[in-house]
């Protein structure tokens, strides 16, 4: 068969995979890998607490080197309906673009790997594999998805040897850039507790948010660092403040605040978590405080090296354009993947994801499914 790399970017989107929703995604997909002779894995993950995620890993060959695409097939929720365009999941083609959820994060990097790999195993035999990791939980809390997926690698000796992940990671044209690491996240929330009281009688009471502003002024006082070489400077960024005072004459006895720090290989989260506590025990003077973490990742790069230099070439080849090599965004499971093999990122314009109608160039998934098969002939002609 010959797989359209467009076509079955329409298809993917036709199915509504919203996390955590399979949604028929995975289901396709598997298809369309036996078709082509992978052995697949379909890998459901259940958690307390959240909800069950399917998950599919798929290998064609068993020899190493095992050269991985990893992705996601689940998508964020749509937003209201009647903003879009066009039926969100009806994966419209309209003056060279494809509309739709997903069409860019990230059905359309699927969509390639998967047309790359045919055109690739139809030149011949090899010495190697190839694998694709693909989760139904990047858009959802992350738990049963990619993380639990390595582990059952781990558990059945599935060793990745190299992977690409597929995430859109182009600001504006196919070929600008590489995402090579990324920063950490964690999560905090802030309790303060004081004494509620009437505002004529401040001496009567003890003001929550008089201490709150205080304690969130000791954590923005000071930068926390200036970036590196492979880094931006790491980030706090205060996302919520909330008293719930419903009236203007009472001195609130309780205030909370909520922020995240994206962090650098600067730091880990342990040393920050440190530097906080011990920040606001200063700023509090004694004052009992309640605070959560949450840890979404650390921060992690892999130096311009092989795998770096096989997406560039391929790239360069491609579209005449040679990537730059960063470390900025969000998360992705490249934060997971990191820790059994080298890993990077590259995909389509990130420009409208997570947007109301969410789209992609036709011409932009024809080229990427060149770069990745370009990258797969370099990588197994070592």
């Amino acid at each position: 068969m010959t797989l359209d790399p467009v076509e079955f970017t329409t298809d993917l989107i036709r199915c509504p995979s919203v996390t955590p929703a399979e949604g028929g995604a995975l289901d396709l997909l598997q298809r369309t890998l036996e078709g082509l002779g992978f052995t697949c894995h379909r890998l459901p993950f259940s958690d307390e607490g959240t909800p069950d995620v399917d998950n599919l890993y798929a290998r064609y060959g068993t020899a190493q080197p095992n050269f991985c695409f990893a992705g996601h097939t689940d998508v964020v929720p749509t937003g209201p309906v009647e903003e879009w365009t066009f039926d969100p999941f009806k994966a419209e083609v309209r003056d060279g673009m494809v509309i739709g959820r997903g069409a860019t994060d990230m059905k359309g990097a699927i969509a390639a790997f998967a047309a790359a790999t045919e055109r690739y195993i139809g030149q011949g035999e090899f010495n190697g594999s190839i694998s694709f990791l693909i989760t139904g939980d990047e858009e959802g809390p992350a738990i049963n998805g990619t993380k639990k997926m390595l582990d059952w690698l781990e558990e059945n000796d599935e060793k990745m040897d190299m992977c690409v992940v597929g995430e859109p990671s182009n600001p504006n044209e196919l070929g600008e850039m590489i995402k090579i690491g990324r920063r950490g996240s964690m999560n905090m929330i802030l309790t303060v507790k004081g004494t509620q009281g009437h505002v004529a009688y401040p001496h009567l009471a003890d003001n929550a948010a008089h201490l709150l502003v205080k304690m969130l002024d000791a954590l923005t006082g000071t930068p926390l660092d200036e970036g590196n070489d492979h880094f931006q400077a790491s980030s706090l960024q205060i996302t919520s403040i909330d008293i719930g005072n419903p009236t203007e004459n009472v001195i609130p006895g309780e205030a909370e605040a909520r922020f995240n720090i994206r962090f650098n290989d600067m730091h880990t989260s342990d040393s920050l978590a440190t530097w906080i506590r011990e920040t606001l025990d200063r700023a509090a003077g004694g004052t009992d405080y309640d605070l959560r973490i949450r840890v979404s990742g650390e921060s992690f790069v892999f130096a311009p090296g092989e795998l770096s230099d096989l997406i560039s070439d391929a790239a360069e080849k491609v579209v005449g354009r040679r990537p730059e090599l960063s470390t900025t965004g969000g998360t992705s499971d490249a934060r997971f993947i990191k820790n059994h093999c080298t890993v990077a990122e590259f995909g389509l314009i990130s420009q409208t994801m997570h947007k109301v109608d969410e789209r992609t160039r036709i011409d932009d998934i024809i080229k990427l499914s060149e770069i990745y098969l370009a990258m797969l002939e370099a990588y197994f002609r070592r």
